[in-house]
């Protein structure tokens, strides 16, 4: 049975080592996006920023939630809003 009278050392690099993992999921996730500004509106498309890294998310108006994917640029974001629309109007375009 191992003696663990003489372990002092285990308390100090039981903490290094959870400080270093948590450093590690925190730079190998980022940010975590949990303060969004309140809904901006322009270019008639409305958004969220994070205050905190300043991305930006699409907003839907009438169903009051977020969409879509995060993207620093919005016309990144315009340009998806437009794809899914375009993608919408062909899947209810009847059959001729």
């Amino acid at each position: 049975m191992p003696d663990f009278r003489n372990t002092r050392w285990f308390w100090p690099v039981s903490v290094l080592a959870t400080g270093v993992a948590g450093a590690a999921v925190f730079l190998f996730r980022g940010c975590w996006h949990s303060k969004m500004s309140w809904p901006v509106r322009s270019q008639g498309y409305c958004y969220q920023v994070c205050m905190s890294c300043g991305i930006k998310r699409l907003f839907d108006e009438q169903e009051f939630r977020p969409f879509g994917p995060y993207r620093y640029d919005l016309n990144e974001l315009i340009v998806w809003a437009k794809g899914q629309q375009q993608a919408e109007v062909e899947r209810q375009r009847p059959a001729s």
